[in-house]
């Protein structure tokens, strides 16, 4: 280790100490807020990261840390009054998902530090100004990589020689999901797939999506990933093995919940990744110093009990690609 390494590892573990021991002899409590679009299922291995993060700090759950959670549901129309909730109880860092739950809390407060846990398009959205340099209150990891709508799109093919149509399903509220669906339209064009556009924005539109699919000539459904469709996985899974269509999304968690085969950025990831921002700014680094990570793990996960169900057999060659086989 050299002498500048050095420094910087005693500067970070005194720091640490610092925050720990100031927790204890001032016996303040602090606050870290969760807010989230979708239901609070979805945000349990998170919470679990941050707990063991922050026991570095002397943060001890239950002793001098609380929790505020905040679920939206994926009712839009409740984000605005869940962040000026969370404003109102003085958190000392938001970490809040996805781009719509952080784009509420950036208009409900420009003062508390908010961190962004895989934001589809921070640049965008207006979350950030940009990756190198975010300004303002909000920093954290980004989801977007643009090039993956494409590969998505070449495993389908690769996987169904004959494919023509592809059905997409895809928030319309949400500008990260419009942006994945522009790129998988642009990629489709080029490989000479048509597109189908099923556009959900409320839980209860996805009966009437689903049903479109159903009633034209699709080959293959792809599920561009948010926390509205995320929280009705099961119910997408369900319908494509009902219908015999084989599935590709951005999240292992829809092949988790039966669906074929995910390719995209590593979720735990980008998890750790967004609590070490927490770590750093209750050390007392600003938002607006740390630049916005985008995702470096990417994974391909294939059910093999789902191919077996559509009777499909996964080529040697997809196989040997996939980060994980479930059987």
């Amino acid at each position: 280790m050299n002498r500048r390494d050095f420094f910087i590892l005693v500067g970070a573990a005194t720091a640490a100490q610092a925050v720990g021991a100031s927790a204890q002899e001032s016996g303040k409590l602090y606050k870290i807020g969760i807010f989230f679009a979708g239901g609070p299922g979805e945000v349990t291995t998170l919470h679990d990261i941050l707990r063991d993060d922050l026991r570095e700090l002397g943060l001890i759950e239950g002793k001098n840390l609380v929790f505020e959670g905040r679920y939206a549901d994926n009712r839009l129309d409740r984000l605005p009054a869940l962040a000026a909730e969370l404003v109102s109880l003085h958190a000392d860092v938001i970490v809040t998902a996805g781009t719509l739950a952080p784009l509420a809390t950036k208009r409900a407060t420009t003062t508390i530090p908010i961190v962004m846990v895989a934001a589809g398009d921070p640049v965008g959205s207006g979350l950030i100004a940009s990756l190198a340099r975010p300004g303002g209150n909000v920093t954290g990891t980004s989801l977007m990589a643009p090039e993956l709508a494409g590969k998505r799109l070449e495993l389908l093919k690769d996987l169904l020689s004959g494919i023509s149509r592809v059905a997409v399903l895809w928030n319309a509220a949400n500008p990260y999901a419009a942006l994945v669906y522009k790129e998988t339209v642009g990629a489709a064009r080029i490989l000479g797939i048509e597109v189908q556009s099923l556009e959900v924005r409320t839980p209860d539109d996805f009966d009437g999506a689903l049903e479109a699919a159903a009633g034209q000539h699709t080959d293959a459904l792809i599920t561009v990933e948010d926390p509205l469709t995320g929280e009705h996985r099961g119910k997408i899974a369900e319908f494509a093995a009902g219908k015999q269509l084989p599935t590709i999304s951005g999240l292992r968690i829809f092949v988790d919940a039966g669906g074929l085969m995910s390719y995209g950025a590593n979720l735990g990831d980008l998890q750790r990744r967004s609590a070490g921002y927490v770590v750093k700014i209750l050390k007392g680094a600003k938002p607006s110093d740390l630049p916005v990570e985008q995702p470096t793990k990417f994974e391909l996960v294939i059910n093999l009990k789902t191919a077996q169900a559509l009777g499909l057999t996964i080529p040697q060659t997809i196989l040997l690609r996939a980060d994980e086989v479930i059987e």
